[in-house]
C-alpha cells in the first residue's frame, strides 16, 4: 500500500484525495464502547454505580453466562420518567454535573457514556418507576437502535437487563475469557463496589448460585465481610492526616497475605479505584514484614480535596491522578508502618484446620456442676496432680510464676537448663511481674514441643503457639537495624572508585538523593559526561557490585520518581537481607531446651518489639487457636 503513491507518481498520475466524513452515531457509539465495557464486568460496574448514584439501599445483581448472555441490576433508587429514560440511552446526558468545572464530583458515574455504550454492543432494556408514580416505564436498544419508552408494570426504582453483550461487535466478544473467568472478574468488581456503600445490601448471583448476600452493615463489618480472611486474628483499624487528607480503613497483620493483589481494597473519596501510587505505597509499607513475592490484605479509604485529585482520566474511572503524589504516597507509607509496629500478641494469624470428619451428630454431656447452655470457664478448677500445671494461672503474678515440671521436657532424665544460663531473654523475665492480663497478650508458657515450638496459654484461655528461633530472629533483627541505622550507616571505601554510566535522568534523581544515599552508607558524586562516580559502600553488603548496585536503585527511582532510597529493594533490601541473615545467626535455634523463664521472656519482648508478628523472612511468629477453633477440630462444632 505504501508503494501506491510513488507507482502514481511515475506513472504522472495522483491518487484519490481521501474525504473527511462524520462517522455514523451507531459507529461512534460502538467504537466508545470498547473503552467503557470491554468486559462484562465493566458493564456491571457502571450500571451498580449508576444505582448507586440514584440512592439505592438494596441491589441485586444476577448474571448468567458470565454476564455475557444475560446480567441484571434491580435497584430501590429513585427511578426515571419516560423523558430520562430517553435521555439516558443518549451519549453524554446525565443528571450528576452540578457545574461544568469537572473538579467537585461527588457522584460515581458523570460521564453519560455507559449506558448508550451498552446499548450500542448489547440489547438493552431499563424499566423504571419514580417514587409517586403510578407505574413503570420501559425504554429498549438493541444494537444502537433505540425503541420509545413504553408503559409497564414495575416496582419502585429501576431494573437494567443485558442480552447478548457484544452481539453488535463480535469482534470484541470472540476475546472474552471463559464464562468463569469473565464471571470472577465481575465478582471483584462487585465486591469492591459493596465496599464503597456500606449502607446499601447486596445481593450477588451467577450462574444461579448466590455469591454474596450483604445486609446494610457499617464499614468495619462490610471491611471484614469482603476482605475474606477468616485466617485473621482480628483486624489492625488505620487512621492517619496530612495537608488536609485523610486515611483510614482496616488491614491484616503481615502474616495474612495473598499471592496476588486482589485483595487490596482501595477508595478515594468514596470512589473504587486501582492505583498504581496507592498500591506502591502499600507494597512499600509491607516491605520488610511480609514474605517476598506475597500482597498484603487492606482496605483503605483515602479523602483528598477534589481540588487536588482528577477522576476524569479514563471512561472507566479507575484511574486518577493526584496533584502532590508524593503527599499521599508519605501518608499512605506512613499510616501503615505506624499500625504495623505493634508488638505479637494484637492482630495475628489463626490456623486454618479441617474439621474432623463426624459420621453422625454427637452429644456431649456438660462439663460437672455446669449448665448445658453456660460455655465452660477458661480454667475448669481440678485437682492437681503429679507431672500436672497448677490448675489456674496467676495473670496478676509475673508469666514466670508458672513454673513447669522436670516431666514436661523432652527428655525427663535432663533437667531444664538454669536461669542463670539463659542468657539474654532471662534479663526480661523479672520486669514482667504485677500486669494485668490485657498486658499479657502471648499468656503464659507452660510447655515445650520438640525443643521447638513453645505452648503458652492466653488469659482467654486461647491456645498460643509460638517458634521460638523466628520469634528470636525478628527480636535481633529489630535490634541490629535500630543499631545500624540510628545514625549514619558504616562505609567500606573502595580501593578503586567505580564509574557508572547513567543517562541523564537517572544520574540526576540520585545526585538528588545524595545526602540521604550518604547516611545508608553509598557515597557518590558527579563524574560529568553522564557518569557518576562510586567511591563508598555499606560495610555490611561486603563485596557488593558496584555498578549493578547503582543501576537497579537508579532503575526504581526512575520508575517511581517519589520514592526514596531507603523505600527501595535494591538498596534497603540488600541492606535488610544482610541484617535478616545476621539476625537468623544470632538467634535461638530451633532444637535448643528453653527455661521456664526463657519462654516467658521471649513472649513479653515479642509482645514488646515492633513487627514481632512475623520473622525475618515473613513467617509468622506465632498463631492462635481460640476455644471455637479447638472445638471446630474435635468436631463438637
Amino acid at each position: 500500500m505504501s508503494d501506491q503513491p510513488e507507482q502514481a507518481a511515475m506513472l504522472g498520475t495522483m491518487p484519490d484525495r481521501p474525504h473527511v466524513r462524520r462517522l455514523p452515531e451507531v459507529i461512534v457509539n460502538r467504537i466508545a464502547a470498547g473503552e467503557v465495557i470491554e468486559r462484562p464486568a465493566a458493564a456491571v460496574k457502571e450500571l451498580i454505580e449508576n444505582a448507586i448514584d440514584a440512592g439505592a439501599r438494596r441491589l441485586d445483581i444476577s448474571l448468567d453466562g458470565g454476564g455475557v448472555e444475560r446480567m441484571i441490576v434491580t435497584d430501590d433508587g429513585v427511578g426515571m420518567s419516560p423523558d430520562d429514560l430517553s435521555l439516558a440511552v443518549e451519549r453524554h446526558c446525565t443528571s450528576k454535573l452540578g457545574d461544568e468545572t469537572l473538579v467537585h464530583i461527588n457522584t460515581l458515574g458523570f460521564r453519560g457514556e455507559a449506558l448508550p455504550s451498552i446499548g450500542a454492543a448489547a440489547r438493552l432494556s431499563i424499566t423504571s418507576r419514580p417514587r409517586g408514580e403510578s407505574g413503570a416505564w420501559r425504554i429498549r436498544v438493541e444494537g444502537g437502535k433505540t425503541y420509545p419508552p413504553e408503559p409497564v408494570a414495575g416496582a419502585f426504582g429501576t431494573s437494567v437487563v443485558v442480552e447478548d453483550l457484544f452481539f453488535a461487535t463480535p469482534a470484541r466478544r470472540k476475546f472474552l475469557k471463559s464464562a468463569r473467568v469473565e464471571g470472577r472478574h465481575v465478582e471483584s468488581v462487585v465486591r469492591r463496589l459493596a465496599l464503597a456503600v456500606p449502607q446499601t445490601a447486596f445481593r450477588f448471583v451467577l450462574d444461579g448460585r448466590e455469591v454474596l448476600d450483604l445486609p446494610a452493615q457499617d464499614m468495619a463489618a462490610r471491611a471484614a465481610a469482603l476482605l475474606d480472611a477468616s485466617e485473621a486474628d482480628g483486624f489492625l483499624t488505620i487512621d492517619g492526616a496530612r495537608e488536609g487528607m485523610t486515611l483510614s480503613g482496616f488491614i491484616c497483620p503481615p502474616s495474612v497475605h495473598r499471592s496476588t493483589a486482589n485483595g487490596q481494597f482501595m477508595l478515594v473519596n468514596g470512589r473504587p479505584v486501582v492505583d498504581p501510587v496507592l498500591k506502591t505505597a502499600v507494597r512499600v509499607a509491607y516491605r520488610r514484614v511480609i514474605e517476598p513475592g506475597r500482597h498484603p490484605v487492606v482496605a483503605l479509604m483515602l479523602t483528598v480535596p477534589p481540588e487536588q485529585v482528577d477522576v476524569n482520566v479514563h471512561p472507566a474511572k479507575t484511574e486518577l491522578r493526584f496533584a502532590d503524589e508524593a503527599a499521599v504516597r508519605s501518608l499512605v507509607i506512613g499510616t501503615l508502618q505506624r499500625a504495623l509496629e505493634h508488638g505479637a500478641g494484637v492482630a495475628g494469624v489463626r490456623p486454618v484446620l479441617s474439621a474432623a470428619p463426624r459420621a453422625s451428630r454427637i452429644w456431649y454431656p456438660p462439663e460437672q456442676g455446669q449448665a448445658a447452655v453456660q460455655p465452660a470457664p477458661a480454667y475448669p478448677a481440678a485437682a492437681q496432680g503429679a507431672g500436672m500445671a497448677e490448675p489456674r494461672l496467676m495473670f496478676g503474678d509475673a508469666p514466670s510464676a508458672r513454673t513447669l515440671p522436670t516431666a514436661f521436657a523432652t527428655n525427663q532424665t535432663e533437667p531444664w537448663p538454669q536461669a542463670a544460663q539463659a542468657g539474654p531473654l532471662a534479663e526480661a523475665a523479672g520486669g514482667a511481674g504485677g500486669l494485668a492480663p490485657l498486658d499479657h497478650p502471648l499468656g503464659a508458657a507452660v510447655a515445650q514441643v520438640l525443643d521447638t515450638y513453645i505452648l503458652a496459654v492466653a488469659a482467654d484461655g486461647s491456645l498460643v503457639l509460638v517458634d521460638q528461633h523466628a520469634a528470636h530472629e525478628r527480636l535481633t533483627h529489630e535490634r541490629l537495624r535500630e543499631q545500624y541505622l540510628s545514625g549514619h550507616v558504616q562505609a567500606q571505601r573502595l580501593l578503586v572508585p567505580d564509574v557508572v554510566e547513567l543517562p541523564r535522568v537517572q544520574q540526576d534523581l540520585l545526585l538528588a538523593r545524595q545526602p540521604m544515599l550518604e547516611r545508608l552508607g553509598v557515597e557518590i558524586e558527579e563524574f560529568g559526561g553522564g557518569s557518576i562516580l562510586v567511591r563508598a559502600l555499606p560495610a555490611m553488603l561486603g563485596k557488593s557490585d558496584a555498578v549493578s548496585l547503582l543501576r537497579d536503585l537508579a532503575d526504581e527511582l526512575e520508575a517511581d520518581d517519589t520514592g526514596a532510597p531507603d523505600e527501595m529493594a535494591s538498596l534497603d533490601g540488600k541492606l535488610d537481607a544482610v541484617i535478616a541473615r545476621m539476625a537468623c545467626h544470632g538467634s535461638i535455634r530451633a532444637g535448643r531446651r528453653l527455661a521456664p523463664e526463657e519462654m516467658n521472656a521471649l513472649l513479653r519482648q515479642m509482645e514488646a518489639t515492633p513487627r514481632a508478628g512475623t520473622c525475618s523472612h515473613g513467617r509468622p511468629t506465632w498463631l492462635k487457636l481460640s476455644r471455637n477453633d479447638l472445638e471446630k477440630l474435635f468436631g463438637r462444632r
